[in-house]
């Protein structure tokens, strides 16, 4: 029986940093450097407030998958809406469960991208769809991942702020209100079944940097694979 042919969130892992490096070092103003010359703007943090609330952080593990609780977006596929929340810690698990979850038997490659697409900020100076773009294998990958009725789904285990990012905002506040972007480390599993009832499992990790203006719902800005959890 044929094993997968492709892991969604190991793809791209050895995509270039250069344009992320440019794009999110100007919004970092002083609140967030990484060593390796990669630097990832970190968001409002526990401070953030939603529109009338504090944003809830649950302490539980919370399953997530495409065809959950969100119904997929129209022309998209399997793939799901992005939540209309003004958590970050909330958005960042939704969004990792988007991005650990496919299903090549009702998504094209074009459905796909255009999925994850509608999770990005539209705030051009800040979002960095390649870094997001290069989780997808090529259109010839997916075909062939189509063959064998691939599909992924996934559990988010929890969602947290990386240490450097909390330090970074302990340090210097009221560099957050420049754009309002952080990153969130998330775990969980995935689960990824093929033909003939093949499947296997595998923990996942990947760090977001995640948009929340105040008064606005989150958005995806990049993915983050610098940043120490």
């Amino acid at each position: 029986m044929p094993k997968p042919s492709f892991t969604l969130s190991r793809y791209g892992a050895g995509w270039s940093a250069n344009r992320r490096v440019t794009l999110i070092a100007l919004a970092l103003a002083g609140l967030l450097a990484v060593a390796g010359a990669t630097a990832y703007l970190t968001g409002r943090g526990e401070q953030h407030r939603s529109s009338s609330s504090g944003p809830a952080v649950p302490s539980s593990p919370a399953p997530a998958s495409p065809d959950s609780t969100r119904r997929p977006a129209t022309g998209t596929g399997s793939v799901p809406q992005p939540p209309e929340v003004a958590d970050p810690l909330a958005f960042a698990r939704a969004a990792a469960g988007m991005l650990w979850s496919y299903d090549t038997r009702s998504t094209s490659h074009a459905q796909q991208l255009a999925g994850m697409q509608a999770w990005m900020t539209k705030e051009s100076t800040y979002s960095d769809w390649a870094s997001v773009s290069a989780q997808m294998p090529t259109s010839a990958l997916w075909a062939q991942m189509a063959g064998q009725q691939q599909r992924a789904g996934a559990t988010i285990a929890e969602g947290h702020f990386p240490s450097a990012f909390k330090q970074a905002l302990a340090d210097d506040p009221a560099a957050i209100t420049e754009a309002y972007i952080y990153a969130v480390t998330v775990t969980g599993k995935q689960t990824i079944r093929w033909a003939k009832g093949g499947q296997g499992a595998e923990d996942r990790s990947l760090t977001l940097a995640v948009q929340c203006r105040p008064s606005s719902d989150c958005s995806l800005v990049a993915i983050a694979p610098n940043i120490a959890p």
